[in-house]
């Protein structure tokens, strides 16, 4: 099973452009995801700028709708995420209690959503193919 790990570090909704972690908070993290690597369940991991650099874009009336970053009315933001594989929920939470967070973060653990999740269906037959091609290349 996959799980996306979803770092949420409150504040980061209004961080200033070009704000990063510490250099001791990135070396802690450094070490955690070694000890993930090494035990062979990360998949995949990447931390994100804050929203002041990012954008939205919503799609109401099926237009599309540009607004750049900051977010006003933004109350969490992602900060980062781990992509595992593990054998159940219980193992995602206990690697997430491993780590080494501060005390204004949060982590989100979801599962993602694998093809026996949907029923047959030609959209089921065009995302395995997506998702083979992808693999491929990777």
């Amino acid at each position: 099973m996959r799980f996306m790990m979803l770092m949420i570090p409150k504040g980061y909704e209004t961080a200033p452009p070009g704000t990063i972690p510490d250099g001791e908070a990135i070396d802690a993290m450094t070490k955690y995801n070694e000890v993930l690597q090494k035990a062979g369940v990360l998949l995949a991991l990447d931390g994100l700028h804050p929203p002041s650099m990012g954008a939205r874009v919503s799609f109401a009336g099926g237009k599309p709708t540009v607004k750049d970053g900051p977010f006003a009315e933004a109350r969490e933001v992602l900060g980062g995420y781990w992509m595992i594989q593990v054998k159940s929920k219980e193992e995602a939470v206990e690697w997430a209690k491993r780590c080494p967070a501060g005390d204004n973060e949060v982590i989100e653990i979801r599962q993602v959503q694998e093809m026996e999740d949907f029923e047959p269906s030609v959209g089921k037959e065009r995302y395995a193919r997506t998702r083979a091609e992808l693999e491929r290349k990777s």
